[in-house]
């Protein structure tokens, strides 16, 4: 059964989760939304202007009247260094899927995996999704390597699956946890 109780503050040893604010998107665009780079891989553009991604982040923090937002500003030192969210979710069969991005100049510390985890073991064991998936574009290994890292299983590639901003087809790698296995961040920041 699910209990929805939308965004709530959630904390790792490095990060503190939380719901955007309007005051957030200077640093947003900065950090990642207007970063060719973050967004290469991406289902969206990197925004061309800082009042686009105001637009953005004012609509997100109006949504959160809603408990089944779930959308978080992942913040280090209280700056916003990057963003997960469930993308798409099914009430009947009690699964989402999520989507992340981080700021280029954090990569390959960990603390995606921390936010991952922690976001994961939320929607599982207290919002009650029995299944959290996630894909990524097979030219983005290192997300997949977050994936893993995070206990999440491969479930296969779906080839030719998406088109690319440059027109190539690209393969789209699929990864799960379900409620009941174990699961968690494998290294320093098991939870």
């Amino acid at each position: 059964m699910m209990t929805h109780c939308g965004t709530q503050t959630l904390e790792t040893p490095r990060l503190l989760l939380r719901r955007y604010a309007p005051e957030d998107a200077p640093k947003i665009f900065e950090n990642w939304a207007g970063c060719p780079a973050v967004t290469d891989r991406l289902d969206w553009t990197a925004h061309k202007d800082a009042a686009t991604t105001q637009r953005l982040v004012d609509m997100w923090a109006e949504a959160y009247d809603s408990s089944t937002v779930y959308r978080w500003c992942i913040t280090l030192n209280g700056e916003p260094v990057g963003d997960i969210a469930v993308t798409r979710w099914s009430e009947s069969d009690e699964w989402c899927e999520l989507g992340y991005c981080l700021t280029e100049r954090l990569w390959n510390r960990g603390l995606m995996s921390e936010a991952l985890s922690t976001v994961t073991e939320y929607l599982l064991h207290t919002v009650g999704f029995y299944r959290v998936g996630l894909k990524h574009d097979s030219l983005n290994p290192a997300s997949g390597r977050v994936m893993q890292k995070c206990g999440f299983t491969f479930e296969g590639t779906l080839r030719g699956q998406k088109k690319r901003r440059d027109g190539s087809h690209a393969d789209i790698c699929c990864y799960s946890r379900l409620r009941d296995e174990d699961g968690g961040c494998v290294g320093n920041h098991a939870f």
